[in-house]
């Protein structure tokens, strides 16, 4: 087949993005790695002074480079959008945790399109959009996975006692254990999907936790910072990176080694703004320390640091390459419509995208803006926890407007740092866009509902449901594995869908049965669909059975575990059987 350089033939830029990619030459592979939690500034190409990530750095010097894209400001919704081209609460999976890091089953994700298309589709790593099925990543169009669970390695959903080395994760349901570091098993393992695909146009997600904590790294890789950096496991977080740094260089060299990275769309992006690198909550001012690009803010803030990334993409046989930058605005959202026209894909959904295709401005840094506005919003986390409200951590984008909480208006053309309100000197600016902002409410609140997690799902029985999906209104149920060892009096219902008619049988734990650890409870209770049982505890045992007959149906679960003082927590782990 023949391979036109399209971004290098005026005459065809325009029609070459109307025409499948098959039109021209072969579909091309796409790459598509995303770190967790490093910032703009934790890049020794964006000038960071300390941190050195050589192969990052070649990769920006022949790329395509996206100044001026943005995410949410942390993990799920990010990885909503990417996935999905639509707000992330329209999808449903807008926080962290507390049962809103699910997507809603009718949600279509980029790994279905390019499944449809014929390709290879793969996940490596990070998921965080459902632990369960309908919501596993198995469940929506990836063919071949390998990850861990919840947000984070030692999160609760997680394998319980996995510390980053020598963890055990799951490949396409079943666990396995594996030896080395986490960020070494992913790319070693992403390296031998790539060979196993190489003669199939494949799609590869390869979504990181490093950098995100918990800070655990070889010390060859941490050393090197430890009297640089002065602030609690700073030296950890960039560890963390130039291994990931080290680890893309090899990836790349087997790409080139297989004759593949001429025809392959290569695309480094982050999460957020960075966990470790600048400032601290809330993007205050005082104690700035470390690099972030002269941007304020970090991940959980709505401050151009919390949300402004990285994107770097590389594709020589499209012409993407050579060291550009593009200065418009970009979103996450954007990234799906783009793969889709750069690589072919019939989006054909009955959910309207909510982004916009960038495939022409890449090619011709004069095209039309495709975006004129964004809006981003936190809707609770794991430091701010509350009740979904509009204008609550919001930012309005506009050219080089920002409008925070629908007040505060910056100019980040001359302010990056967003030191000054200038809100009274413009009211008409902040008029236009708070009724943006308004409109986007109105349209995305009304997706902002519970998302069920099946019962009784042949593809997942039984299943294992975990407090982190706790549907709490205020406040975050018990999400990682310190939380889970305080015994937290507390519980919450989980949202469910009994998908068959018939007995089902619940085993309500403290912890995972392989933790091996007691109940501390004297009483335990379920709740489900009107029905209620309670019953006494043994002691010594490390887990508590009830049998019930159910309906199918949407309901909600909730477990009762009672101290002899008669204080009341919940049953961390659940697993519900469909009992044929």
């Amino acid at each position: 087949m023949i391979k036109i350089k399209l971004f290098l033939k005026p005459f065809l830029l325009h029609l070459s993005f109307y025409i499948p990619a098959l039109s021209f030459g072969e579909q091309p592979n796409v790459i598509l790695i995303m770190t967790d939690d490093q910032g703009y500034g934790d890049l020794s190409c964006h000038g960071n002074p300390i941190l050195k990530t050589p192969n990052l750095d070649r990769l920006h010097a022949n790329s395509i480079r996206l100044t001026n894209y943005h995410v949410s400001p942390f993990c799920t919704p990010t990885r909503a959008a990417l996935m999905t081209g639509r707000y992330p609460a329209r999808t449903g999976a807008y926080r962290t945790s507390s049962g809103r890091s699910n997507l809603h089953h009718d949600e279509i994700t980029m790994a279905n399109y390019f499944t449809d298309a014929g390709y290879k589709t793969g996940l490596i790593a990070k998921w965080h959009l459902g632990d369960n099925a309908p919501c596993r990543p198995q469940d929506r169009g990836f063919q071949d996975v390998l990850w861990h669970k919840g947000g984070g390695i030692g999160q609760a959903p997680d394998f319980w006692g996995n510390n980053q080395f020598d963890d055990t994760y799951e490949r396409n349901g079943k666990q396995e254990t594996f030896k080395g570091y986490a960020t070494d098993v992913w790319f070693k393992e992403s390296m031998t999907f790539i060979e196993k695909n190489q003669k199939d146009p494949f799609f590869l997600y390869l979504a990181t936790n490093a950098p995100h904590s918990p800070y655990r790294v070889p010390e060859k890789w941490s050393a090197p910072y430890r009297k640089k950096v002065t602030w609690k496991f700073g030296a950890e977080f960039y560890g963390m990176i130039a291994n990931l740094d080290h680890n893309i260089g090899l990836l790349r060299k087997l790409l080139d080694e297989l004759d593949i990275a001429k025809n392959t769309i290569f695309i480094f992006t982050t999460d957020n703004g960075t966990a470790k690198g600048n400032g601290g909550p809330g993007g205050d001012l005082k104690g700035y320390r470390g690099f972030n690009a002269g941007m304020r803010g970090q991940k959980s803030t709505i401050f151009e640091g919390g949300h402004r990334v990285p994107f770097f993409i590389h594709w020589p046989d499209g012409g993407l390459m050579g060291g550009q930058d593009r200065k418009n605005l970009t979103a996450h959202l954007d990234v799906l419509p783009t793969l889709a026209e750069l690589c072919g894909l019939k989006i054909e959904s009955k959910q309207k995208l909510d982004g916009k295709s960038f495939a022409n401005y890449l090619g011709d840094p004069l095209t039309k803006p495709h975006r004129e506005h964004l809006v981003i919003q936190m809707h609770g986390g794991a430091r701010f926890v509350k009740k979904e409200s509009p204008w609550f951590m919001s930012c309005v984008l506009e050219g080089d407007w920002r409008l925070l909480g629908g007040e505060k208006l910056y100019d980040v053309s001359n302010d990056l740092m967003q030191r000054q309100d200038i809100a009274n000197k413009h009211p008409l600016v902040v008029a236009r866009l708070r009724g943006l902002y308004e409109k986007f409410w109105k349209s995305v609140s009304v997706r902002m509902s519970p998302v069920c997690l099946d019962l009784g799902n042949p593809n997942e029985n039984p299943t294992l449901l975990c407090s982190q999906d706790w549907r709490l209104e205020i406040g975050n149920p018990p999400w990682n594995f310190s939380e889970i060892n305080q015994y937290k009096k507390i519980t919450g219902p989980w949202h469910v869908n009994v998908k068959q008619t018939g007995k089902y049988l619940f085993t309500l734990r403290q912890f995972p049965e392989v933790a091996k650890k007691t109940l501390r409870a004297v009483r335990a209770k379920i709740r489900i669909a009107g029905k209620e049982m309670s019953r006494p505890i043994p002691s010594g045992v490390n887990h508590v059975q009830f049998e019930l007959s159910l309906r199918n149906g949407e309901t909600t679960l909730e477990t009762f575990l009672y101290t002899d003082n008669d204080q009341i927590g919940g049953a961390y782990f659940t697993e519900v059987e469909y009992l044929k």
